[in-house]
């Protein structure tokens, strides 16, 4: 069986009457050319997912038929806070967070940031997580998060994180973890923009539990080093759920 067509319906909107609306529909409809009584699936980015019978489609609007239906565990546990930076490569990082499974995405204010970060997550960062879900299969998507002015604010968001880690540039070479640490539950690991982050921010970090750790003796660029933890989280989290 040919692998079906993918389309995203909010979890506020799983609920019958089925209905894709909007730029899915329009995508449905007039990229796909999805037709009445074809089968299509569909994900909520929480963690479901079901197979759908079209019983009408038009440019902008389809209604659905549940036929099945799929809720799956959530295994991820890793969540990276990443220093802001103006860089084409932020959309690179979007779509591998997804791929790989992250549970969240901050972009967090840093004293060596590039610009200001902004106050909210924007829309098109969805959407970039959205397609990559759609070609990839995962029926998660990360939550987006912004943290804006200093570090302080990121250290009062990581209340809610019992495994803390800071990738520091000039952690010792022996503290290169065991990759393990980043796929255990309720983890945050902060990568700092490009410049790295001030001796300030380092020292509060630690201070408030965090554990400083070395990717190694490269320098990395910060996308690079998101690549490493993600990697090293969902590998581990493949190994556990076998």
């Amino acid at each position: 069986m040919s692998r079906l067509n993918s389309f995203y319906l909010p979890p506020e909107n799983w609920m019958s009457p089925f209905v894709l609306a909007g730029g899915e529909a329009r995508h449905m409809c007039k990229v796909l050319r999805t037709k009445k009584g074809d089968t299509v699936r569909l994900f909520d980015g929480m963690g479901r997912e079901g197979l759908f019978k079209v019983d009408e489609i038009s440019k902008s609007r389809a209604a659905l038929e549940l036929e099945s239906e799929n809720i799956l565990d959530d295994i991820r546990g890793l969540t990276l806070a990443i220093g802001w930076n103006k860089s084409s490569r932020r959309n690179w990082l979007l779509e591998k967070s997804v791929e790989l499974q992250a549970m969240g995405l901050i972009f967090f204010q840093g004293e060596f940031s590039q610009g200001k970060v902004p106050e909210n997550p924007k829309d098109t960062w969805q959407d970039k997580n959205v397609a990559a879900a759609k070609q990839c299969g995962n029926v998660w998507l990360p939550k987006l998060e912004t943290v804006s002015g200093s570090i302080e604010n990121l250290i009062e968001r990581s209340k809610d994180f019992s495994n803390k880690i800071i990738l520091w540039e000039k952690a010792e070479k022996d503290a290169v973890p065991d990759y393990a640490i980043f796929a255990q539950e309720s983890t945050l690991a902060v990568i700092g923009p490009e410049g790295g982050f001030s001796s300030r921010e380092a020292e509060l970090l630690m201070d408030s539990g965090f554990i400083k750790c070395s990717l190694g003796d490269s320098i990395l660029r910060w996308e690079t080093a998101a690549m490493l933890c993600l990697g090293a989280a969902y590998l581990e989290k493949q190994k556990l759920s076998l």
